[in-house]
């Protein structure tokens, strides 16, 4: 009797080592297939293999080329794009001369070399600079989105709007955007003396040295608004250029600066980190605006700082 209680137990002990197995095998089989049970961030794309993983054969760059192009085919799909938008050329191996927009100019703009208030890159090229203001929308999608589109762009930042989530600015730099200063509190410039000006000029370069490993060069006024202060207390925070903008999106329409209401090349174009709470959509439509119609002009989006 003894016996059998033995054999019983030892075939208990191998079913449960086979059944650990085959789960261990099972499991073995989705990961190597991508078949994983979805997380709850189950709507997030999956991260693509590199070229060669695995040991499979790197692909030659003809094929690599084409991968990358049905990935960015299938990306518009998923942003609901019309068509996939047009990669922008090398940067320029010789930068363009940067100079104030005729009416932009300050007294001693020249004489003093101040920062130059522009709205338009000298360029030849169709391309266009995509902007964005304050942060005070983190959209999370919007991440993914110009992430997987590969799209460019430039945040200007106003501390009293991020200091909630340096962390979601972070990631944004960590994909290759710049991050550049908008002051502290977002005041209106020109109703501040020369030392407030320089107060919030300054103080948002320290924090974005300590928050973001270096202080910009790049500033934009808030508002747009400026005087020939505000460009000497940049200049004195480490500042060597002001843009501001010549077009600014939303999510239900386009405004523009000049009389022809048309993109130009070289243009910077302004929009801002809001979403349903002050729009009637999120960062993600107003991208899906922005990018569909400079796509079906034939402009390109570049980066800002390629170009400066």
């Amino acid at each position: 009797m003894r016996l059998v209680v033995q054999n019983d137990k030892s075939r208990a002990r191998l079913r449960t080592v086979a059944l650990r197995c085959g789960v261990a095998a099972l499991a073995s089989v989705a990961l190597a297939s991508g078949c994983a049970a979805p997380g709850a961030d189950s709507g997030a794309h999956a991260p693509a293999r590199a070229p060669g993983h695995g040991g499979a054969q790197a692909l030659d760059p003809q094929a690599r080329r084409a991968a990358e192009h049905a990935r960015l085919v299938a990306a518009a799909r998923h942003w609901r794009l019309d068509r996939v938008p047009l990669a922008p050329p090398a940067p320029p191996a010789r930068k363009p001369q940067i100079t104030p927009r005729d009416g932009f100019e300050v007294d001693g703009q020249e004489e003093e070399n101040l920062p130059p208030v522009f709205t338009t890159v000298p360029t030849n090229q169709k391309v266009l600079f995509l902007t964005i203001d304050d942060g005070h929308e983190k959209d999370p999608d919007f991440l993914r989105m110009m992430s997987d589109l590969k799209i460019p762009y430039t945040a200007f930042l106003s501390n009293y709007l991020v200091e909630d989530d340096y962390g979601y600015f972070r990631r944004m730099q960590a994909e290759g955007h710049t991050l550049n200063n908008h002051t502290l509190t977002h005041p209106y410039l020109p109703g501040l003396s020369y030392e407030e000006q320089k107060n919030e000029i300054c103080g948002m370069q320290t924090i974005m040295k300590k928050q973001f490993g270096k202080a910009p060069t790049v500033f934009r006024p808030p508002y747009g608004n400026y005087n020939g202060d505000t460009l000497r207390a940049a200049k004195a925070c480490g500042i060597k250029y002001a843009p501001i903008w010549d077009e600014e999106v939303f999510v239900d329409h386009w405004e523009y600066r000049d009389w022809d209401r048309s993109l130009h090349p070289g243009d910077i174009v302004l929009t801002h980190f809001r979403g349903r709470d002050d729009w009637d959509g999120t960062m993600v439509d107003d991208m899906r605006r922005f990018l569909n119609k400079v796509t079906r002009e034939g402009y390109a989006v570049a980066r800002l700082e390629d170009y400066l």
